[in-house]
C-alpha cells in the first residue's frame, strides 16, 4: 500500500492550518517557559486544584503525573461545574480556559472567589480574564489567541509549568537541560512531520484507518494516553479508548484477548516505565491478537520530556488519521452546535 500523499490532503482538508500550529509546538513551549512571572503568592498550600475542560484540561493531568513522580504537593483535576465538596481556600486554584468562556470552569472560579480562594487563570481573554482582573484574589495570565484549544497545548501547558516553577511547586530544570530537551523535541517533531518528515508515521496511521483504536499506557504516561484518545476523538472524529497499566490487566485484558481481531492497539511507554509494566506490555504484544499493534517509546531524559514527546506525537497521529479519512482536523460541528444550544437554555 502506497503511503498517503499528505501534502495534497493538507491542501484539500486542513482548512484552519492545524499542521502549521502543530509545527509550532516546541516554539510555543519555549516562549511559555521563558516568561518571567515572578509570582508573589506565598502560601502553605495543601494542594493545587486544576479546573479545565477538553484541551484546556490536559495540562492539569500532565502536571499531576509530574507531581506524582517528583513533586511535593498533590494536583487534582476537576472537570465539572462548581468545586468538590472537600475544597477549601488552602488549595490553590489553577483555572485554564483557552477561550476564557468555558462555562464549567467559570462556575468553579466564581465559587472559589466567593469562598475566599486564590485563583490563577490562564486564557486568551474572555470572561475568565474579566473576572480575575476585577478580583483582588485573582490573576489571569494571557496566552495567544486564534487557534483551536487542542492545538494550543504548548502555550497552555508551558504557561501552567511556568506558574508551578515560579511558585516553587515543581522544580524548574536548569536552562541547559531545558535547551537540550527542546532541541531533542524539535528534532523529533521534524522527523514526525507527516509532510516534511521521514515518513515513519505513515504506515502506522494507514493501518488504523478504519478500525477501532485502543490506547494502553504505562502508569506515568496515563495523561498522554488520555490526550491521544481525545485528539483522535476531536481531530479525527474517531472513537478511541484509553486504559492504563497495570490496572487494565485486571479487567479489560479479557475482551482484548478474545474479541480484538478487528482492533488496533497503541502502547505508550517511557524510559521511566516500571520493569514489571514493561514485561506486561511485552506479553500483550505477543499474545493479544489484534489487526495491528504499535509500541510508541516516548523518548526523554526526564519524565517531562517523555510526556511532551508523547503529546506531540499524539498531535501528528490524530491529524494524519483525520486527513487519510478526508476530514478537516479543525472541524468540531457537534461541539459548536451544543454550545449554541446551551447558550439559549437558561440556567436554573
Amino acid at each position: 500500500m502506497a503511503d498517503p500523499d499528505f501534502a495534497s490532503l493538507f491542501e484539500k482538508y486542513d482548512k484552519s492550518n492545524m499542521i502549521g500550529f502543530t509545527r509550532n509546538f516546541v516554539e510555543d513551549l519555549n516562549v511559555a517557559f521563558a516568561q518571567d512571572l515572578d509570582l508573589e503568592i506565598d502560601r502553605d498550600w495543601s494542594g493545587i486544584l486544576c479546573l479545565g475542560m477538553g484541551g484546556s484540561a490536559a495540562g492539569g493531568m500532565f502536571l499531576s503525573s509530574l507531581a506524582e513522580n517528583s513533586g511535593g504537593l498533590p494536583f487534582v483535576i476537576w472537570q465539572d461545574y462548581g468545586l468538590p465538596s472537600w475544597w477549601g481556600p488552602d488549595w490553590l486554584i489553577l483555572a485554564t480556559s483557552y477561550s476564557g468562556n468555558t462555562e464549567e470552569t467559570l462556575d468553579g472560579v466564581r465559587t472559589a472567589l466567593e469562598e475566599g480562594g486564590i485563583v490563577i487563570g490562564i486564557s486568551s481573554g474572555g470572561k475568565l480574564e474579566e473576572i480575575l482582573t476585577d478580583s483582588e484574589d485573582g490573576l489571569c495570565l494571557s496566552i495567544p489567541s486564534g487557534q483551536m484549544p487542542r492545538s494550543a497545548f504548548g502555550h497552555i501547558f508551558g504557561t501552567q509549568l511556568a506558574v508551578c516553577w515560579s511558585l516553587g511547586i515543581l522544580s524548574r530544570p536548569s536552562d541547559e537541560n531545558l535547551e537540550n530537551m527542546n532541541n531533542r523535541l524539535l528534532s523529533a517533531s521534524k522527523s514526525a512531520d507527516i509532510i516534511e518528515g521521514d515518513g515513519h508515521l505513515s504506515s502506522m496511521v494507514a493501518g488504523m484507518k478504519s478500525q477501532g483504536i485502543g490506547i494502553v499506557s504505562a502508569g506515568e504516561m496515563k495523561p498522554a494516553g488520555i490526550r491521544l484518545a481525545n485528539q483522535i476523538n476531536e481531530n479525527s472524529e474517531r472513537f478511541a479508548r484509553p486504559v492504563t497499566l497495570p490496572e487494565m490487566n485486571h479487567n479489560e485484558i479479557i475482551p482484548w484477548a478474545r474479541h480484538a481481531e478487528s482492533q488496533n492497539l497503541i502502547y505508550l511507554a517511557s524510559p521511566f516505565t516500571n520493569n514489571r509494566t514493561v514485561s506486561r506490555i511485552e506479553w500483550m504484544m505477543k499474545n493479544i491478537e489484534v489487526t495491528n499493534s504499535w509500541l510508541v517509546e516516548c523518548e526523554g531524559e526526564s519524565l517531562l520530556e517523555s510526556l511532551l514527546y508523547a503529546a506531540h506525537m499524539s498531535d501528528w497521529i490524530s491529524i494524519a488519521l483525520a486527513l487519510i479519512n478526508e476530514i478537516d482536523p479543525s472541524q468540531m460541528d457537534a461541539i459548536i452546535g451544543l454550545k449554541d444550544y446551551l447558550s439559549k437554555v437558561s440556567s436554573k
